[in-house]
């Protein structure tokens, strides 16, 4: 079974950084599309950062997304952060699942349905 495991939230203040992780379990193939999604308290779910280097413009220029395929980690460097950039941070990938679970999302023309169980990024003024 595909697992995605996030790590590295935290809280910070205005302007600080943050790395988060994606570790990617559990596939061996080497096509795969991954992104980086947030999502605040009472608001809906928002897509950041897609592998191919494009970004929502709430954080072009202030996050950067990587992937180490080795490792098979998902990063994204988080920098000059703000207080609306508080949420939970989940990443996502288009590899099915076996159990057939997909929760689908639609991000910059690609289709996400399996997602780790999100990571929080806390930021203070």
């Amino acid at each position: 079974q595909v697992r995605l495991v996030e790590s590295g939230g935290g809280s910070v203040q205005a302007g600080g950084s943050l790395r988060l992780s994606c570790a990617i379990s559990g596939y061996t193939g080497t096509h795969y599309i991954m992104g980086w999604f947030r999502q605040a308290p009472g608001k809906e779910r928002e897509g950041v950062a897609v592998i191919d280097s494009t970004y929502s413009d709430s954080v072009k220029g202030r996050f950067t997304i990587s992937k180490d395929d080795a490792k098979k980690i998902l990063y994204l460097q988080m920098t000059n952060l703000r207080p609306e950039d508080t949420a939970m941070y989940y990443c996502a990938t288009d590899i099915a699942r076996r159990d057939g679970a997909w929760s689908r999302y639609e991000f910059l023309g690609y289709e996400f349905g399996n997602w780790g169980q999100g990571t929080q990024v806390s930021v203070s003024s």
